[in-house]
């Protein structure tokens, strides 16, 4: 799947435009990890963000498992906004490819092309909506 595609599944990159995907593809690059390999470290400084491509990953909090994610599903998309120190730990349950954004290149994108961030902010609003206990459709 071409990496325009995996990032127009991502929530948070859903109401791109097609250009402004094409954009954001070549700002990724793909980088895999063997099983047990630490991507993201909980308390680190977040710099980039991670599509799963192959694989399989264990999201964790203070060493108690949140979540297991696969093929297609996100993490990181918060290090693309805010950089603060990572919330949640993920380690790679088996062998994963991940497409990999930093935050500087995604800034870089913003900076010249101001549409990516318009189309975001519905998608950011539904996301704190969401979070707060309302009803989305």
């Amino acid at each position: 799947m071409p990496y325009e595609e995996m990032l127009a599944s991502v929530p948070l990159f859903s109401r791109l435009e097609q250009d402004d995907l094409n954009r954001l593809g070549k700002a990724v690059v793909a980088r895999t990890y063997k099983k047990g390999a630490e991507i993201v470290k909980e308390g680190e400084q977040a710099v980039a963000f991670y599509v799963i491509v192959s694989g399989k990953v264990q999201v964790t909090k203070g060493g108690t498992e949140l979540a297991t994610k696969g093929a297609g599903e996100p993490f990181g998309e918060m290090a693309l906004l805010d950089g603060f120190p990572r919330s949640t730990s993920v380690i790679a349950l088996e062998d994963t490819e991940c497409l990999v954004m930093t935050r500087w290149d995604f800034t870089a994108e913003l900076r010249t092309n101001p549409s990516i961030a318009l189309s975001m902010l519905p998608q950011l609003s539904k996301i704190i909506r969401r979070l707060e206990g309302e009803e989305i459709p």
